[in-house]
């Protein structure tokens, strides 16, 4: 039986998205490895897969994995760098999790 993924996204309005995303991936990158396809930057983190998207005035963050704790973890370490980084901006990051089925 294969175990579905779990699916999680934060939509961060921004007037400053690419700026952000730098900044994040800068600081990230000196533990983990993320690979950049236009857009999107994507990395393994706990074993779940982690994703900045770069958009309009908005900066997504995504995560998935197959354990509720590794999608989480990927939550955690991405929305509380961004917060941090934009705290005087006042980014606040909400993840919605997807339903599995």
């Amino acid at each position: 039986m294969t175990v579905p993924q779990i699916r999680s996204r934060a939509d961060v309005t921004t007037d400053a998205p690419a700026r952000y995303a730098k900044q994040l991936l800068s600081h990230l990158g000196r533990k983990v490895e993320f690979s950049t396809d236009g857009a999107t930057s994507t990395a393994q983190i706990a074993g779940a897969t982690a994703q900045v998207v770069v958009g309009d005035d908005v900066l997504v963050l995504l995560a998935s994995g197959q354990q509720e704790q590794d999608v989480a973890r990927v939550e955690h370490v991405l929305g509380s760098h961004l917060e941090r980084f934009a705290a005087r901006s006042e980014l606040t990051v909400q993840w919605i999790r997807e339903d599995p089925r």
